[in-house]
């Protein structure tokens, strides 16, 4: 199984001037992390990781301190985590055929997890990882009134890795350069060109850290699990 990894973005709402990837978590990189879960699944055998070329340097230091018996690419990024996605499908080796996409700051992510979606994604064209929502959902307007309230049994909470077999998942971008769709996640890819996207139960604990408070929910789940 073939795993990329969006590692792109910047730290803007970690209120950091860096890549968030690149705050400790116990003294390590928060993308050291992610790798030492997807090294560790018996799934995955290749890993693309999408950044900016300012960035590899870190990534190479990373990668350099891991040791990862598994081969791992390094991919330039685009602006978005769309394009992102985009030019790792490009980069991917000849002959994958189905893909798994992990957004890097979600660093909490275990082994099992790859390992369960790696094997569902065999069954399937496409799925993600997700939650059932907890709490009461509300549907508001631009004034912030409340203008519906839906089903809870009916509303899960998306997460990655996501999963899909990359032809398909290739056609849906093209798809989505072509018409200009500017979504957040590959499964909405999937959604508008009409393909069914699965759901795998996912972690509680497998959070994306985008805050201060996300990373300190993170050390403390970590400290648990040692």
């Amino acid at each position: 199984m073939h795993l990329l990894i969006p590692a792109a973005g910047s730290g803007r709402r970690m209120g950091s001037q860096r890549n968030k990837l690149l705050l400790t978590l116990l003294g390590k990189p928060l993308l050291s992390w992610t790798l030492a879960a997807a090294e560790a699944s018996q799934q995955i055998s290749w890993i693309g990781i999408m950044g900016q070329p300012e960035d590899f340097p870190d990534f190479e230091a990373i990668l350099k301190d891991l040791s990862p018996k598994k081969p791992i690419e390094l991919i330039q990024g685009g602006t978005t985590r769309q394009e992102s996605v985009y030019n790792g499908l490009q980069a991917l080796p000849i002959g994958a055929d189905r893909v798994l996409i992990h957004d890097g700051a979600r660093c909490l992510a275990t082994p099992e997890l790859f390992d369960r979606s790696a094997d569902a994604l065999l069954g399937c064209p496409g799925l993600i990882v997700a939650i059932p929502v907890k709490d009461t959902i509300k549907v508001v307007d631009e004034a912030r009134i409340v203008r519906d309230t839906p089903e809870r049994s009916h509303l899960w909470a998306a997460q990655t890795p996501q999963g899909f077999e990359v032809k398909l998942l290739k056609q849906c971008h093209e798809a989505g350069r072509l018409k200009g769709w500017e979504v957040t996640d590959d499964a909405a890819l999937f959604e508008k060109c009409g393909l069914p996207v699965r759901i795998v139960k996912g972690e509680e604990t497998n959070l994306k850290v985008t805050t201060p408070v996300d990373l300190a929910l993170a050390e403390f789940i970590l400290r648990q699990r040692s």
